[in-house]
């Protein structure tokens, strides 16, 4: 019976095709970043010509709690800011001890808050003040470098409050949001305001609108408003790009 030589082939060629598209597709994930000596602060990465900042840890809990956090940031103003509704599914990105997860619970009695963060020590803590709150709405997940681990088409509202300058891998944690707000979703991008030298933050710690705005482009995302009446902050609102 004669041998059919083009089959191998055939497959061979698939196989090669397919190894070279894997190779492409990560070649373009790393792209993305470069690896310099820089700040400090920073973690010797950069991505669009900004250090990515190294991330506070659990230990740093005191201070996300402070007293004066309200005088300096104004939660109560953001909150306004985000209109929430009862009914609305949002999900506060590196939620920390739950500062914002706590504020935002009651105002959606019928909707769910996820807080997200990729530290068990602040799910932890989190798990605690649920407990002893009682707040059946709130539901903790824990993420990672590069997913928030939320379902598609799932959340109405994103909330990233100082945290986003920290992402180590900032595309694949923004594709990842973007993938989770529904169509008509919004991205409440909160960060210090890089242009104002008199906000006594360090300098990697804090971002401009124009960084900002470079970088959510790139992932589909377009600024629909930057409020101004945080004392220190931006609190930029982004939508997907129809």
């Amino acid at each position: 019976m004669k041998r059919n030589t083009l089959l191998p082939k055939v497959i061979l060629l698939l196989s090669l095709l397919f190894v070279c598209s894997c190779e492409g597709q990560k070649k373009n994930e790393s792209d993305a970043y470069v690896y310099k000596s820089g700040d400090f602060n920073g973690i010797g990465k950069w991505y669009m010509g900004r250090e990515i900042a190294h991330v506070m840890g659990f230990q740093g809990m005191d201070w996300l709690e402070r007293p004066e956090r309200e005088a300096e940031e104004n939660t109560s103003i953001l909150l306004k800011n985000m209109g929430i509704n009862p009914t609305d599914v949002i999900a506060d990105i590196g939620a920390g001890s739950g500062y914002h997860v706590f504020k935002m619970a009651p105002l959606a009695p019928e909707g769910m808050i996820y807080a997200v963060d990729i530290q068990d020590e602040m799910l932890q803590a989190l798990q605690q003040k649920k407990e002893a709150r009682n707040m059946e709405n709130i539901t903790l997940i824990k993420g990672s470098e590069k997913s928030i681990n939320l379902p598609k088409n799932t959340v109405d509202k994103v909330l990233l409050v100082d945290v986003y300058h920290e992402f180590n891998y900032p595309v694949e944690m923004i594709s990842s949001i973007k993938n989770a707000l529904r169509p008509n979703g919004k991205l409440f991008l909160i960060e210090y305001r890089g242009e104002d030298r008199s906000v006594p933050i360090k300098e990697l710690h804090k971002m401009t609108e124009a960084q900002a705005v470079k970088e959510m482009k790139a992932a589909g995302l377009t600024l629909e408003r930057n409020y101004s009446n945080l004392p220190w902050q931006h609190c930029m609102v982004f939508i997907k790009e129809q």
